[in-house]
């Protein structure tokens, strides 16, 4: 059985033709090499278009999908055989023109064992067909494709691509003639059924058929089925001939997953891989005498890290849910965004800010109607500030970009930015400094003359370090949200915020909040001073996110801008000639440290930062190809999609996944511990995640030969993960 590497997309090229650029996009180690052509290590697929006579109104041109094969590799024919996927190919098309299905050329049979599978390897050319309307009205054709492969050789790469190119009405673009010249003489000809038949019995398919062309006659043929699931691909046998007449038996699948009466197949003569599609046979549609025997159960027999790759590859191509999110119904998914949005409240960074803004309610002289409208501008600020998160998010991954949620703190920049802000901030509840004492005085009113506007720009803050975190409850949300149709997905992230904002919202609209809070006394200056170190923690926990991202330099470096940025702060506390030389000198400083170590600060390190740490040697780091190799060693793996700026990731790490009896165990079933790091950008980590219907870290995932993919909730106990490994 094939193992997956769950992996890059691409997209692909065509010679001679008006192309708009920047439109193609790929990701893993795919590289674009223009707007219609994309390569791999494994394939280069070109997006080509025949129209000799252009494209005017009533016309028909070829179009079509070329993929050339690295040696060894290759795709899978409309029925793969044992186990596979199907070329897809989803066109965006002007109205007026509409594109036919592929004409698929013959396929050639893979063996693997005692598996088969059907494709093509050397450079085969999907092609279709697409007619212009008459009543088509423009100068020229936007041709826009959307494809999806699976590429094999003994591992497994889903592959996609983005393609555009734009054809003339009055051009003629022939450039492309050959190949598709090689496609029509490499298509199944028609024949028509005449007295052929087929006939299941208890195990077997019984095929006879007539009229065969004289090409074909005496030679072995190899037996290609439409509908799949139906035959055992890879078993034996037998085939004869009669004159004219063909003969075969050959075995049923006893988990056979359809019972079609009328059987589309394509036969040709049999031939070795090498050279693109397979020897042009005949295609016939022929009637299914009597009935099939019963079907047996299907076990689950695919890998199932082949298998997320596969349900992963498709969800993408169709726009649609990963398997992974299949079972979760957009009700369920939006209880979840309000109940993981209510426990986002609970991180030590967010903690404060809603601590502070709530007891603002035991402050005698504000009425009701005033913490009410507090209330609503906070809330809105929450709401509206997830919603541009998660419509840039799902802009961008519509884009072609492999994003998911906290995606912002894969950059150092907004990393360094955020420690500045939680600095001042953390300063600024120390009482260090005041902002009314550093800002001009109309400046400085504005909180207290509109309190609602403050109150609707700390949940904009709120939010901006809330984003990082996924809480429990939010992983299968937010994974599904991804999938959805954009204002599904909006509504998901919406609901999300309210969820947030729900304790402070309801503390301003419910009297019985503030009056259980403490009355006002010398605690809330020592409260409001003790908030000040979560905020610090939260600055040391970014600087060592920011060492992951830059190494050691870069987090030296944005510590020594803070310290001066906080001498700064505290120069503008003292008054006269103090005040302006030794403010002068630190802002001169940290403007010359700005300029001397900034660019350090934000640039990523070349190498990708290490999964597991230094003295950890248990753990591996995790690639889609070292999880296919455990799984096909037989061991299970347990693989921990993490991230330096995900502090639940770091909590599960330093408590149940440093667990030395759980480590024990975990041994003594031989069980492989990978590491997947999302530190920073990585498109193989995001499409693991999809597969698995995630779109945020921390996820735990238990993957075995023969089972499905177990997910483990965020926060993690060393009893669930027990649990979870007993059945191995």
């Amino acid at each position: 059985m094939m193992a997956a590497a769950i992996a890059q997309g691409l997209p692909a090229p065509q010679p001679g033709g008006l192309s708009l650029p920047g439109l193609a996009a790929a990701g893993g180690g795919s590289r674009v090499v223009s707007p219609t052509v994309v390569e791999s290590p494994q394939a280069r697929a070109e997006l080509l278009v025949h129209a000799p006579s252009g494209a005017r109104p009533g016309a028909a041109v070829q179009a079509g999908l070329q993929i050339t094969h690295a040696p060894e590799w290759h795709t899978y024919w409309k029925n793969a055989g044992d186990s596979g996927l199907p070329t897809e190919l989803q066109w965006t098309l002007p109205p007026g023109v509409t594109a036919s299905p592929i004409d698929w050329p013959t396929p050639r049979k893979f063996p693997i064992g005692n598996l088969a599978n059907y494709g093509y390897d050397g450079t085969v050319l999907l092609p279709v067909t697409l007619t212009i309307g008459p009543g088509f009205k423009g100068d020229a054709i936007d041709i826009g494709l959307q494809a999806s492969w699976l590429v094999c050789r003994r591992e497994c790469i889903p592959e996609e691509g983005r393609f555009q190119l734009r054809l003339p009405v009055d051009g003629s673009m022939a450039g492309a003639a050959a190949a598709f010249d090689a496609a029509r003489q490499a298509r199944p000809a028609d024949l028509a059924a005449g007295s052929s038949q087929v006939q299941p019995d208890a195990s077997t398919l019984k095929v006879v058929l007539d009229g065969l062309p004289a090409a074909l006659r005496g030679q072995k043929l190899e037996f290609f089925p439409e509908t799949p699931g139906v035959i055992e691909p890879g078993a034996a046998w037998t085939q004869s001939w009669d004159g004219d007449r063909w003969s075969a038996s050959i075995p049923l699948s006893p988990h056979r997953s359809d019972s079609p009466a009328q059987m589309a197949l394509v036969v040709a003569q049999a031939d070795a891989p090498g050279q693109g599609p397979g020897l042009p046979g005949v295609r016939m549609d022929v009637p299914v005498q009597g009935s099939w025997p019963a079907a047996a159960p299907l076990p689950a027999a695919v890998s199932p890290a082949l298998q997320a790759a596969l349900d992963a590859n498709a969800a993408r191509a169709a726009g649609g849910s990963p398997s992974g999110a299949s079972s979760l119904t957009f009700g369920a998914a939006l209880l979840g965004a309000l109940i993981g949005g209510l426990i986002l409240n609970l991180m030590p960074c967010v903690f404060p800010v809603l601590a502070i803004k709530v007891m603002g309610f035991t402050r005698p002289g504000t009425s009701a109607a005033s913490h009410r409208a507090q209330g609503l501008a906070y809330t809105a600020g929450v709401v509206l500030s997830f919603l541009a998160l998660g419509g840039l998010l799902l802009a961008l991954r519509a884009a072609g970009e492999q994003l998911g949620w906290g995606f912002q703190l894969q950059s150092p920049a907004v990393v360094a930015g955020l420690a500045v802000l939680f600095t001042l901030i953390g300063l600024n509840l120390a009482g260090l400094f005041q902002f009314g004492s550093v800002l001009p005085s109309s400046v400085a009113s504005l909180q207290a003359r509109h309190p609602a506007g403050d109150a609707f720009l700390t949940g904009v803050l709120a939010t901006a370090v809330a984003s990082p975190c996924t809480a429990p409850f939010m992983g299968a949300s937010l994974g599904l949200a991804i999938a959805l149709p954009a204002w599904q997905a909006l509504a998901i992230f919406a609901v999300l915020g309210l969820g947030m904002a729900l304790p402070y919202l309801a503390a301003s609209w419910v009297p019985a909040v503030a009056r259980a809070l403490p009355r006002p006394g010398a605690w809330m200056e020592r409260f409001r001073q003790f908030m000040a170190f979560p905020m610090f923690a939260t600055v040391v926990w970014l600087l060592w996110v920011l060492g992951q991202q830059t190494g050691i330099d870069g987090a030296a470096g944005l510590l020594m801008l803070l310290v001066l940025l906080a001498l700064l702060v505290w120069t503008l506390k003292l008054r006269g000639r103090s005040r302006l030389v030794l403010g002068g000198l630190s802002l001169a400083g940290l403007l010359w440290l700005g300029v001397s170590v900034g660019p350090g600060v934000v640039r990523p390190l070349e190498a990708a930062p290490v999964a597991g740490s230094a003295q950890d040697n248990t753990w591996e780091a995790w690639t889609p190809a070292l999880q296919a190799q455990r799984l096909a060693e037989g061991r299970p793996v347990f693989v921990d999609f993490t991230a330096a700026w995900c502090v639940t990731c770091q909590f599960n790490k330093r408590t149940t996944l440093a667990d030395a009896s759980l480590l024990a165990d975990m041994a003594g079933k031989n069980v492989a511990l990978l590491r997947a790091d999302w530190t920073r950008r990585d498109p193989a980590v995001t499409q693991a995640l999809a597969g698995l219907g995630r779109n945020g870290v921390p996820v735990y995932a238990i993957y075995k030969n023969g089972q499905a993919p177990v997910v483990l909730s965020e926060v993690l106990s060393v009893e669930e993960v027990r649990a979870a490994l007993a059945p191995l």
